[in-house]
């Protein structure tokens, strides 16, 4: 019973957390692209066309994170899990920069971020689904360079 409720608990506060980030999304209206689009539209400020309402839903969420922060003391481990998950890596290389080239020109192109895309699966349009398996197997394939490329590295080391 203890390792059925092991597994039980990171799976339902993985849902909860979901749901509220879906929620949020959902009233934030974060969900439309042209809501994005128009964030992103810059060149339409003079005209006041642009809808700078993503600024304070980021910054609502900032908000929110910073107060937590410093009210909270982070926990010795982490309460659904043996170990946290960090990447200490600090230091800005050639794959930070490409993938956040590559999310931004995704996100201003479609207008569409990997949480709301998620969410608008629900409502099932032709373009969200699209972009999904796009984002899916973008993420495969790096998945697949990357295991190559340690195994090379492995292959590579000469055997004693």
């Amino acid at each position: 019973m203890n390792a059925r409720r092991s597994l039980v608990l990171p799976i339902l506060a993985a849902l909860g957390a979901g749901i509220v980030f879906g929620l949020g999304l959902g009233i934030s209206q974060m969900t439309h692209p042209e809501k994005i689009k128009d964030f992103l539209d810059l060149a339409s400020i003079p005209s006041g066309g642009w809808d700078p309402s993503l600024l304070f839903v980021m910054g609502g969420a900032l908000l929110v994170a910073m107060v937590f922060y410093r009210i909270g003391r982070p926990p010795r481990r982490p309460w659904l899990s043996g170990t946290f998950a960090h990447d200490w890596r600090r230091e800005i290389d050639g794959r930070l920069v490409g993938g956040s080239v590559l999310f931004g020109l995704g996100w201003g192109l479609v207008g569409l971020c990997p949480g709301p895309a998620i969410a608008d699966l629900s409502l099932i349009p032709a373009e969200v689904i699209v972009f999904v398996a796009a984002m899916a197997a973008g993420s495969w394939a790096v998945g697949l360079v990357r295991a190559a490329r340690a195994n090379a590295r492995v292959s590579a080391v000469p055997a004693e």
